[in-house]
């Protein structure tokens, strides 16, 4: 078996010892008080995160990951944390909470909640031309071009045909050379009219910021949203990753277990949309902060911006089976996904880069939320965030993750390391 971290089940007993989080043990499953969220009666929340627990370990047993981290937020409180595998493989350095991934397109949602506080400020506007401030912006049609604001970039309803020059990014072409080229596209409908994911036009936030700044895209994140949250380990670029003290390597399947590669700079290259690398400790402050526990960062008037939809995406319902069985609509927001889950509003986002994939979801009615990372590429794991929030929510159970049965893994790579008490590579930026 992989190596696992003991599992935390924190709860509501935290804020009533009086005691900060870190001077406290973690309490056993077994242990750990009910925690009672409006609409969520305890017991049932209790019984999702042994659930979960039970669930992580048939991920563990099976082997189907390298290393994954996870964490459920309730009432900004981290109620459960854990860690399955290794960060390397080759060195059996094991995961951990403060381990940095890579986070993919949950980089976005970092882009937009920046543009937020500086639109607060009063350096731009959600509505500000691109080709007021950025002199090179051009689209096929002059009359689009003129149009495009900041908001549809970030909302991804700029017209241009889904994931523009996304391959062309992965052979190496620079991102400066592709801006320059978007007058060369096919738009699929006029500005504002249908949804197109993009990376790289939705980069130009970073070109943006500079230009009513005069500060680096980067800095401004690190200065107003990373430092403010107390993400100590969050960082931008390949760089940024391998500096950490603890960083997960990307992995593939191997005959004799899990080999470790070298980060893939592409999408490095294209940082608001896919620059950001975070622990699972920096992810909880943001899952925090996402479900308006840190006002004095993230306003909630500026939250409700954030999260209210820009546009329809009828075909994201269709892309799983969770979601065709569970989604009644889904839209894109500013750096966000937002689902009608079977009546309650779910704030969702998914990202994936060669060796790692990563997803982020909350029910802001409950002030409930689950984030997951993982360094390789098997997208099984998937399925245990619709899993945790079936269970939240009262609905029947389904697994979706398809672990529960006695078939054979879905990945049983060779050689699998000792187990202390707890695919195929994806190159493509995947938003999910």
């Amino acid at each position: 078996m992989m190596f696992r971290t003991l599992p935390m089940l924190i709860a509501a007993a935290l804020a009533l010892t009086g005691l900060p989080a870190a001077a406290r043990a973690p309490a056993s499953p077994a242990a750990a008080p009910p925690v009672a969220l409006q609409g969520v009666p305890a017991d049932r929340m209790k019984d999702t995160l042994a659930s979960y627990q039970q669930w992580l370990a048939r991920v563990d047993q099976r082997n189907v990951v390298a290393g994954l981290a996870t964490a459920v937020v309730a009432d900004n409180k981290v109620v459960f944390e854990d860690t399955i595998g290794y960060a390397d493989a080759s060195t059996r350095e094991p995961v951990t909470p403060e381990t940095v991934f890579r986070l993919a397109s949950l980089s976005k949602a970092f882009a937009t909640a920046l543009t937020g506080v500086l639109v607060d400020e009063g350096k731009l506007s959600w509505d500000t031309k691109l080709a007021a401030v950025l002199p090179f912006f051009h689209l096929k049609s002059d009359n689009a071009a003129q149009q495009a604001t900041v908001r549809d970039i970030l909302g991804q309803r700029v017209g241009l045909p889904k994931n523009t020059y996304d391959s062309m990014l992965e052979e190496n072409v620079p991102y400066e050379e592709l801006v320059r080229r978007l007058d060369e596209v096919t738009l699929t409908c006029d500005v504002g009219q249908c949804y197109g994911y993009q990376n790289i036009a939705f980069s130009l936030i970073g070109d943006v910021v500079y230009a009513q700044t005069g500060d680096f895209f980067t800095r401004q994140v690190d200065k107003n949203i990373f430092f403010p949250l107390g993400m100590k380990t969050a960082s931008y670029g390949r760089e940024g990753l391998e500096a950490s003290k603890s960083w997960a390597r990307p992995h593939r399947p191997g005959s004799n277990g899990w080999i470790p590669f070298e980060p893939k700079e592409a999408y490095y290259r294209v940082a608001p949309a896919a620059g950001v690398n975070a622990s699972l400790k920096d992810m909880e402050q943001w899952l925090i902060a996402q479900m308006g526990g840190r006002p004095d960062v993230l306003p909630a008037s500026l939250l409700t911006t954030l999260h209210t939809p820009e546009v329809a995406t009828p075909i994201e319902m269709h892309s799983a089976p969770w979601r065709r069985a569970r989604l009644e609509d889904a839209s894109y927001a500013l750096g966000w996904r937002v689902f009608d889950y079977e009546g309650e509003t779910m704030i969702f986002h998914a990202g994936a880069v060669e060796g790692y994939r990563t997803m982020i979801g909350f029910l802001p009615k409950y002030h409930v939320g689950l984030v997951m990372m993982w360094n390789s590429a098997d997208p099984l794991p998937a399925g245990l965030l619709p899993m945790v929030f079936d269970s939240l929510l009262g609905l029947p159970h389904v697994d979706w993750a398809g672990i529960e049965s006695d078939a054979p893994p879905v990945t049983a790579p060779k050689g699998k390391p000792h187990r202390k008490g707890r695919n195929a590579a994806t190159a493509r930026n995947s938003g999910g």
